[in-house]
């Protein structure tokens, strides 16, 4: 079982350099975002955020781990995220690898008693569940307190930037 010491954390630099490397690849062939990065700041996500980066606040996140499983099912990176990610942006990686673990062994279990019984799994051809893709989660290192001290400026990766909030230790 995931814990909060065995959460992988990835640096900015690393994010920055798989960001643009999927842009690059969308530009030239097509195809979907397979990075999901999920910021969970609440009232703290004024002046800037990760380029495509979606918003979950933290203190509504608790209903959603289902539906973020869901929707991120086709991803193979997952990056989590807060101001500094001490706190919220690992509770909520570790929940979400929680959430997704606990949805797949229930439709292991119900494939493989359909299958013990000969009869259709209908219930996991009705529901759109997590396919059985390998999904790195990441919690970014230093969180958009850290992001913006490298890439705040930088357009191709951040988006609603203000420099003056940073500058002036708003949130630091």
């Amino acid at each position: 079982m995931a814990t909060i010491g065995s959460l992988q954390r990835l640096s900015a630099s690393s994010l920055s350099d798989l960001i643009l490397a999927q842009q690059a690849a969308i530009e030239t062939s097509g195809g979907n975002p397979t990075i999901a990065i999920i910021d969970v700041r609440d009232d703290d996500y004024i002046g800037g955020h990760i380029k495509g980066a979606q918003n979950f606040p933290s203190r509504t996140l608790e209903a959603l781990y289902p539906t973020l499983v869901r929707q991120l099912q086709d991803k193979e990176t997952v990056v989590f995220h807060c101001a500094l990610s001490q706190v919220r942006g690992p509770s909520a990686a570790l929940r979400y690898i929680r959430e997704r673990d606990r949805i797949l062994a229930a439709q292991a279990k119900r494939a493989k008693k359909a299958a013990a019984t000969g009869e259709a799994d209908t219930h996991t051809a009705d529901e759109k569940s997590p396919g059985p893709i390998e999904q790195k989660v990441y919690v970014l290192d230093r969180g958009f307190v850290g992001w913006q001290e490298l890439f705040g400026e930088d357009s191709r990766l951040t988006e609603g930037y203000s420099k003056e909030l940073w500058q002036d230790g708003y949130w630091g």
